[in-house]
């Protein structure tokens, strides 16, 4: 049955799991085949109805989809324009290419574009979300997630980060790290001047008590750009950062609590800014 249309879409069948032309979507739990490493097909993958389509709207441009006919129906409208192929599968033969059962029934496959700059995200952002040593994947969708939800117009990785576009941070952020700009800091921490020259203030998130409360400093800053820094899940910032910023800034906590998940910490300060006003 392969080539068999669906409409306007080009929908081809595969019966054999075996067949090369899912090859993008093969192995995906392989710690060294899978096709989202950057260090091999580097490919961006979409898991599930809703993050496909914002991969559709995205910069990400998919060249493929592998799914259930189920799945097709559902994005029907979304690909009508796409111009590339979905690849029709049963459930079981979608396992036994990806490696595992997929609850959510489709996945979209694109090649990694030209990485943004830092002075690219930075062009008419006026609240961004900078990130030191975020290494955990799930950590790292939610707080694209938040960022989304509440506007954040672009995230800049300083080091230790992990990597945005790792199936698992894509999934976990229901996709906005397709569409919320990032960008990788050439220069860690240097690079954080280069944001104060371009009119931000700089608040590092610590539990230290000395420091000021993120609500207070929040208010403050209405009408001015601010970039929110947090650090990895336990040690928090490093020092350096810490030193480069304008200000240190906490969450109040209840007695016996120190601290939030980073993803967590990040989305009160998202909120404190979006409540203050930019």
């Amino acid at each position: 049955m392969s080539g068999k249309a669906f409409g306007a879409l080009d929908v081809i069948d595969i019966l054999d799991p075996a067949d090369t032309r899912v090859d993008d979507f093969r192995d995906l739990n392989s710690v060294d085949r899978r096709p989202d490493l950057p260090t091999g097909k580097g490919l961006v993958i979409a898991e599930g109805v809703l993050v496909a389509q914002r991969m559709l709207a995205s910069r990400f441009r998919p060249h493929a989809f592998f799914g259930t006919e189920r799945r097709l129906l559902e994005l029907a409208d979304d690909l009508a324009d796409a111009g590339v192929p979905y690849y029709r599968a049963s459930a079981e033969v979608m396992a036994e290419v990806v490696g595992f059962h997929l609850n959510r029934g489709v996945l979209g496959a694109a090649r990694r574009p030209p990485e943004l700059t830092v002075p690219d995200v930075l062009a008419g952002a006026r609240t961004i979300a900078v990130l030191e040593g975020v290494n955990d994947h799930e950590n790292l969708g939610s707080i694209f997630r938040n960022a989304a939800g509440l506007g954040v117009d672009a995230v800049i990785f300083g080091a230790g980060c992990a990597d945005p576009l790792y199936r698992r941070a894509v999934r976990v952020s229901m996709g906005h790290a397709l569409l919320v700009p990032f960008a990788g800091a050439q220069q860690w921490p240097q690079d954080l001047n280069s944001l104060r020259d371009n009119g931000f203030r700089l608040l590092a998130m610590t539990p230290n008590p000395a420091a000021q409360t993120l609500a207070d400093v929040m208010d403050g800053l209405a009408g001015q750009k601010v970039a929110v820094l947090v650090g990895a899940e336990g040690p928090g910032l490093t020092e350096t950062a810490m030193r480069a910023s304008d200000a240190r800034v906490r969450i109040p906590m209840a007695r016996g609590t120190d601290s939030l998940n980073v993803a967590t910490a990040a989305a009160l300060a998202f909120y404190e800014r979006a409540r203050s006003g930019d």
